[in-house]
């Protein structure tokens, strides 16, 4: 759980992954009044759905320092670039990996590998293969897991 200490309080990071959600949630806690100030949902499998950032409605208003925003903000960010980099690929390439993705659920076992990619070699473009295998099963064109 990363920390950022402030005067005010210190804050924490919590991550969790809702699996009916489909979607990565980022929560601010403050710890000095034990409650979640923000929450960020980022889903990872739909490209339809954009990620938001929620005011929890049960803390009440609650000032958030600047540095902290920031800080939680770049937390979101870089979820954002790992979660769903894949969708900012060409919409031939997105429709690829999902169907992957839901096909398989990210993972995939070395017997199945094969055929897929052999499979995924006759229509996708070379250079695009890694992309699409990275984001799809978390793998490279020699079966390694990176």
């Amino acid at each position: 759980m990363p920390l950022i200490p402030h005067e005010g309080g210190s804050y924490a990071l919590q991550i969790l992954y809702s699996v009916p959600d489909d979607a990565w949630y980022l929560e601010l806690d403050h710890l000095a009044g034990n409650t979640t100030v923000l929450t960020a949902v980022v889903p990872d499998e739909d490209p339809s759905r954009e990620p938001t950032v929620c005011v929890d409605p049960v803390s009440g208003h609650h000032r958030i320092p600047y540095d902290v925003m920031r800080w939680f903000m770049e937390q979101v960010a870089e979820e954002i670039r790992t979660s769903r980099g894949w969708m900012r690929l060409r919409p031939d390439l997105v429709d690829i990996i999902r169907a992957l993705r839901e096909e398989y659920l990210g993972v995939i076992d070395d017997e199945r590998f094969g055929p897929v990619l052999a499979e995924l070699r006759a229509t996708v473009p070379a250079g695009d293969l890694p992309a699409v295998l990275e984001a799809a099963f978390g793998r490279s064109a020699d079966g390694s897991v990176r």
